[in-house]
């Protein structure tokens, strides 16, 4: 049987977008995203919390968000989870989870230079679909 892995998130870029380029010149960017849930307490105060999430876009995706995205931009996010490890530049093992981002959409306001289409529209990864990945 085949699993499910699938974030959804909607909220606002908590820095600017940093591209880099792969050695064999594939675009990838990566920016954190805050979500804040609201709620009342049982004396009817308003609390708040907001948890940080590392996104990363791959290709022309990623192009797009470092053109039109800054800090503070509200943006939906479909996308997977994953988890990964790296040495660190003291050599310390440091471990990590993102959401690879598959679906990007701008939500507010069209940004100025932002043309009509990629203000307001989603930018998919391409992700190549075999019969080996259905499910039934």
């Amino acid at each position: 049987m085949a699993g499910v892995n699938l974030a959804i998130l909607i909220g606002n870029l908590g820095r600017d977008p940093e591209l880099r380029y792969t050695p064999n010149g594939q675009a990838v960017a990566t920016f954190s995203l805050a979500t804040t849930e609201k709620w009342r307490d049982k004396d009817g105060q308003l609390s708040d919390k907001t948890v940080w999430h590392n996104i990363v876009c791959w290709g022309k995706q990623a192009e797009i968000v470092n053109q039109y995205l800054k800090k503070g931009s509200p943006i939906y996010i479909e996308g997977r989870i994953q988890n990964r490890s790296y040495d660190d530049k003291d050599g310390n093992r440091k471990y990590i989870s993102e959401i690879v981002a598959r679906k990007v959409q701008f939500l507010g306001r069209k940004t100025e230079g932002a043309s009509e289409t990629q203000s307001a529209s989603s930018i998919s990864e391409d992700i190549p679909e075999t019969d080996d990945d259905l499910p039934f």
